[in-house]
């Protein structure tokens, strides 16, 4: 394992730095944001890190207390990657930086991979209450847990069981929110997001 590499300085950003400046670091704290995952399923979802970088990463990220590994219990067998509390509470960071990045999302580069679940965190910041909510997009169907506070705020496909809300959106609308030009309720008002559902959730989207 490579040695910790540090900013020497007695500040508390330095010393956050120290543990998530790394490149990638953060990238996986998003997709572990999802539950436990496999390495296989990290390497899919993170286009462009190669397999040692990421091996490097998860055993820094496991040596800092960001993440543990665990092995699923048959028939499963395969060792899952996942984070600690510690690891969890990077969510609020995430999110701002997100929002700060919001300006610097521009136009989709012929070069930029896209994942659904990418649009997760975005559509979280602007859902409100308590539910299950399942997303449809052109590139494919993730959920969201809206105020979960243990456990996983995403994950891929369809919702595991009756969704409290079902939005149904395109690309386009989905960029305009992650953007911040279009808020949630907005595009729901404006006819840019479909709800339907019987939850509370999809009852006050469609009442916004």
């Amino acid at each position: 394992m490579s040695p910790r590499r540090s900013y020497d300085q007695y500040c508390s950003a330095a010393r956050a730095l120290d543990a998530v400046g790394d490149r990638w670091t953060l990238l996986i704290v998003r997709e572990l944001l999802a539950g436990p995952r496999r390495y296989t399923d990290l390497h899919a979802d993170l286009p462009g890190v190669s397999t040692d970088v990421l091996a490097s990463r998860l055993k820094d990220m496991e040596r800092d207390g960001l993440t543990t590994r665990r092995r699923l219990p048959p028939p499963g067998a395969a060792y899952v990657y996942e984070l600690t509390p510690r690891g969890r509470a990077l969510l609020p960071v995430l999110q701002a930086l997100g929002e700060w990045g919001q300006a610097e999302l521009g136009e989709r580069r012929p070069t930029d991979a896209v994942r659904a679940h990418w649009f997760a965190l975005p559509l979280l910041r602007g859902l409100e209450g308590e539910g299950l909510v399942e997303v449809r997009l052109e590139e494919g169907v993730f959920h969201l847990y809206v105020g979960a506070e243990d456990g996983p705020l995403y994950g891929d496909g369809p919702a595991p069981g009756e969704a409290d809300a079902l939005l149904a959106l395109d690309t386009g609308t989905c960029t305009a929110v992650a953007r911040g030009e279009l808020s949630v309720t907005d595009a729901v008002r404006d006819g840019r997001i479909a709800v339907t559902g019987d939850g509370t959730l999809a009852k006050a989207l469609r009442e916004a």
